[in-house]
Formats: structure tokens, sequence, C-alpha cells
């Protein structure tokens, strides 16, 4: 990664774990508000899933385009006799 995304991520996961955090103090009082600590971790855990999933098929069409530019640059090596290429 680049260091603007770890920038990006570093902040992602604090504002995750202030979330998480404050579900836990909803859990400890007894107000019978659980449903909406159990929402709150639910929302943080399916965000966290759908960001990470989608950053590996990021991860793999960048990995597949690099693999057919090389390719095409090794196929695209047309010389002239002067060894310049077209």
């Amino acid at each position: 990664m680049e260091v603007p995304e770890i920038r990006t991520w570093v902040i992602f996961y604090l504002l995750s774990f202030v979330v998480l955090l404050v579900a836990i103090f909803i859990t400890t009082q007894n107000d019978g508000q659980r449903w909406v600590s159990l929402m709150l971790v639910i929302v943080v855990v399916g965000v966290n899933s759908f960001l990470l999933a989608s950053e590996l098929k990021r991860h793999q069409r960048k990995k597949a385009f690099m693999r057919r530019m090389s390719k095409f640059d090794e196929t695209e090596g047309d010389q002239g006799s002067s060894g310049h290429r077209w």
C-alpha cells in the first residue's frame, strides 16, 4: 500500500475501535439497549468485511493488469533493422 492509503486505513480502524468501545459501554448499562450495541457491532464487522473484500479484489485486478502489461511489452517488441522500436 502507498502511504496515503495506510493513513486512511488507520483512521478507519481507529473509528471502528471507538464504535466498538461505545458498543461495549452500552452493553454494560442495564437500560435494555443491547440491540443498539449489537447493531453497532454488526455494522462495524460488515463494513470491515466489505472493505476487505473490495480491497482484495482491487489488488487482484491491479495484479492482473500488471501481468497483462508485462506480456504486452514482450509481444510488442518489434524492432527494425536499426534496433529501434516502431
